[in-house]
């Protein structure tokens, strides 16, 4: 490492050639880049944390370690690290390769420094954007108290979160009522996170987005060779949550022949892996959520009763946001905050207008339809609700290719949202390839760092 390198470099700089890594050294910092040099990867992964505000700058060719196992390294460390690779000609190839795997470019030799520094520059700006957005993200959505989680001041929301308190540390097995939108895997996740099992993991499984065709497998898991395309032993879903929880949502979706094999492993607390006898113990907390009534759905034959009963030892309900309208202008306003801190863009001002309107809407879409509207609102893009009661969306001015920027920016970071940042959900529900999601992420901007929570 260079001598009087700063302790908080700008950039983490990884050559062997020692020529051109001081050669690269002199350059950047008369760039006015702070630049922290090393020979050998080890020593430079050293350096890195999640709290790391720069970038890394790395040759691919390297003995040892090369480029593209110390880019992986650097990955594991923190996804969101900028990584640049320089690249001789032969490697343009091996560089795209590193591009779907992460990094944040390539620059081909030769080149001249300057180059180099304005993609580092534009690498730093989006790193701290990531570690600003993470900060604020933070402070927003990891409440230390159930108030900043189950936001409202009604008495039906103040009950539900004396309940949630309550029933959080019993351990018991829970069904949540509500409608769509309501809120219900924000409840979930408030009892497990209030709980003594919040260390472990939260595993949420919609199961109504499932083919029933891999239901059985994605719940229990498999063998290797259990049944055609099983190429190696899986890990399901209630075992991954083992410690922890799962979240069921959605569960009247699921077939009535898994609702059997469902009640055995919530009976028993064990299960068994398809193409497997051996019985593993579970260590599991079950959360449902429905918006149907299973009371009624066990008594017409569509829902097991059995499991019903089993599952139903408490039974939280939400609230519908028509019914606790008092509520609107507080959530709405947090979960502004919430956008603008995503977003990077300037909250408006709550006007008397805009909360008339809040306030006399139906919410058919509950909390997810004022997240929705809340969103749009602080991207410019609300025109308020359209005589249907509909939210209308004011379309950008400026060129045709600044509005497509915006309509996409808007659809990848929600999907990334609704995933939890798992990029292969997102370009599989967007329908397209994992380089093209890649693409238009880096085109405009987008990590999935940026959407998480």
């Amino acid at each position: 490492m260079s001598a009087e390198a700063s302790s908080r470099p700008d950039i983490v700089l990884v050559d062997d050639d020692d020529d051109l890594r001081h050669a690269l050294r002199q350059g950047l910092e008369l760039e006015d880049l702070a630049v922290a040099d090393f020979k050998s990867p080890g020593d430079a992964l050293l350096k890195l944390s999640q709290d790391f505000a720069g970038a890394v700058i790395s040759d691919i060719r390297m003995p040892g370690m090369d480029g593209m196992q110390f880019m992986a390294k650097v990955l594991e460390i923190d996804a969101a690290i900028p990584v640049i690779l320089v690249t001789g000609h032969g490697d343009i190839t091996l560089a795209v390769d590193a591009m779907r795997e992460g990094a944040y470019d390539f620059i081909p030799k030769p080149f001249r420094v300057q180059d180099l520094g304005a993609v580092t520059r534009r690498a730093l700006e989006k790193r701290r954007l990531v570690l600003e957005n993470r900060v604020l993200r933070s402070e927003l959505e990891t409440g230390s108290s159930m108030a900043e989680r189950i936001v409202g001041r009604s008495p039906a929301i103040k009950a539900l979160r004396e309940e949630i308190t309550v029933v959080a540390d019993t351990g018991a097995d829970v069904i949540i009522f509500g409608e769509t939108g309501a809120g219900k895997e924000v409840v979930a996740r408030a009892l497990h996170d209030f709980s003594p099992r919040a260390a472990g993991n939260f595993v949420a499984l919609n199961c109504a987005a499932l083919p029933p065709e891999i239901f059985e497998s994605e719940l229990f898991g498999h063998e290797a060779g259990a049944f055609t395309g099983a190429q190696k032993q899986r890990i399901g879903k209630l075992q991954h949550a083992d410690g922890g929880t799962v979240f069921l949502d959605e569960i009247e979706s699921m077939p009535l022949d898994l609702q059997a094999k469902l009640l055995r492993a919530i009976e028993d607390r064990t299960i068994v892996r398809l193409g497997s006898n051996r019985q593993i113990p579970l260590d599991v907390r079950f959360i449902a959520a429905t918006k149907s009534d299973l009371d009624k759905e066990s008594a017409s034959g569509r829902f097991r009763a059995d499991l019903f009963y089993r599952l139903n030892v408490v039974t939280l309900t939400i609230p519908p946001l028509r019914d606790r309208r008092e509520d609107i202008p507080l959530l709405f306003v947090h979960l502004a905050r919430q956008a603008r801190a995503r977003y990077r863009r300037e909250m408006p001002n709550l006007t008397p207008s805009l909360e008339h309107q809040l306030l006399d809407h139906k919410w058919p879409g509950n909390v997810r339809e004022l997240r929705n509207i809340a969103d749009r609102w602080v991207l410019g893009l609300w025109n308020g609700f359209s005589p249907e009661g509909d939210a209308g969306a004011r379309t950008l001015e400026g060129p045709l290719a600044d509005r497509i920027a915006v309509f996409e920016r808007t659809v990848i970071e929600a999907e990334i949202r609704k995933s939890g940042g798992r990029l292969k959900d997102v370009y599989e529900a967007l329908q397209i390839s994992r380089k093209g999601l890649y693409d238009k992420m880096r085109k405009l901007g987008i990590s999935a760092g940026e959407a998480d929570g």
